[in-house]
């Protein structure tokens, strides 16, 4: 991010004295990327923000992660990770399924009725798509509403919780880069102002508006972090709240974007992912599938041309609409379809053909492509639909001759 915003109080100059009306110094935090070298902000705490009395292990949900072996592509059906009465009993930090892995991205899935606990994630950002349900996100730098279709930037190491507040669940597709996760460069001038062509801009992302101004003493912080490589947790138990901030200002923050904000880029043929690219991350891209006119040559056809993208595992969850390429699969709401590099993959058998004609596309997915393989977790081998590598042939092992 390097959109400046002003939250609350801040002093006319930064470094300086800023007091309360009894005269007592609030104490100056510096949040920034890559040392003092990239976006940052400043905030104010009544408390000294490194004062804890406790740290303890924080025992993580299950994190091993399993080959992609034997290689085949896969159907994850999301919505059997949560049935019954599992999202009353779960939250959106520690309920989440670990889905799939690598060194650069984890990617899980949560349905959850339960607030949160405190949570931190010191490893990278997470960019959170709420697939349905409702509620808020409470950060140490102020509060944003969640609901349907919204993404939600959480920088490295910032301090929040999440608070359901509908009677159905807040379901949430959680992505963690191992670094950080912003607008494609392309989309920016030298100095990070959304371009012309870029298909969203600052107008669509929204930042907390005041502080929570939360106050309390012996309070419990979640960490989720990497020592020597291997991901842990601790429990930290803070003196005073860490929503103890009067204000903030600088260009490093939450903020929520709204899927249907993002300005669909269409051609006569067929266009590539990039052009539905909305972020990228420590080598993996985020994209945006979103309702739209398709191609419009006379002789096109819609649906992707089958491809092998040799250096890339394709990563699709469809969160609405009806997805012209997947017909016939067995994919439907809250499916990830699982397509490693390695061999082709594209339209199930007849898409092809049926899409010719076709004008309109009303589909809506967000795709992760990696630029390294990615693992399975727990999360995928327990909600696996396992005929779907066949779909394309119409023969599984069963069937050999």
């Amino acid at each position: 991010m390097t959109f400046y915003r002003q939250v609350g109080s801040v002093p006319p100059k930064r470094h300086t004295q800023h007091r309360d009306e009894q005269g007592r110094l609030y104490y100056e935090e510096l949040m920034g990327e890559e040392g003092f070298s990239g976006d940052s902000s400043l905030l104010y705490h009544r408390g000294m923000p490194p004062a804890i009395v406790d740290s303890s292990v924080w025992v993580l949900p299950e994190q091993r992660l399993y080959p992609n072996h034997p290689l085949r592509h896969r159907h994850l059906k999301l919505h059997e990770l949560f049935l019954g009465d599992k999202p009353a009993e779960s939250d959106v930090v520690t309920g989440r399924r670990l889905l799939l892995g690598n060194a650069d991205v984890r990617i899980s899935y949560v349905a959850a009725l339960r607030e949160s606990a405190l949570y931190r994630n010191a490893i990278g950002d997470e960019l959170v798509y709420i697939e349905s349900g409702s509620g808020r996100v409470e950060t140490v730098f102020g509060s944003l509403p969640v609901r349907q279709g919204l993404q939600v930037l959480l920088p490295r190491a910032t301090t929040h919780r999440w608070i359901p507040d509908g009677p159905e669940p807040l379901r949430a597709y959680v992505i963690e880069g191992s670094g950080h996760i912003t607008p494609p460069k392309r989309y920016l001038s030298k100095y990070g102002q959304f371009l012309e062509h870029s298909p969203y801009c600052e107008r669509d992302l929204h930042g907390p508006t005041e502080p929570v101004s939360a106050t309390g003493e012996n309070v419990e912080v979640l960490v989720k972090h990497r020592p020597a490589g291997e991901i842990v947790g601790t429990s930290m138990v803070y003196a005073t709240h860490p929503f103890d901030v009067v204000g903030w200002d600088g260009c490093l923050y939450p903020f929520t974007f709204d899927i249907a904000d993002f300005e669909p880029i269409t051609g006569r043929v067929h266009q590539p992912p990039p052009a539905h690219q909305a972020f990228e991350g420590q080598n993996f891209v985020i994209c945006n599938f979103v309702p739209r006119k398709v191609d419009y040559h006379p002789l096109s056809i819609p649906v992707p041309y089958y491809h092998s993208n040799v250096d890339s595992d394709e990563i699709m969850f469809y969160c609405g609409g009806d997805y012209e390429a997947r017909k016939g699969s067995g994919i439907g709401q809250g499916s990830v379809s699982v397509h490693p590099g390695g061999y082709a993959h594209g339209p199930q058998p007849g898409a092809y053909e049926r899409s010719i004609g076709k004008e309109f596309f009303d589909e809506l997915a967000v795709m992760v492509d990696t630029f390294h393989p990615l693992q399975l977790g727990e999360g995928a081998m327990a909600c696996e639909d396992p005929g779907y590598a066949w779909t394309w042939s119409g023969r599984g092992p069963s069937q050999w001759i």
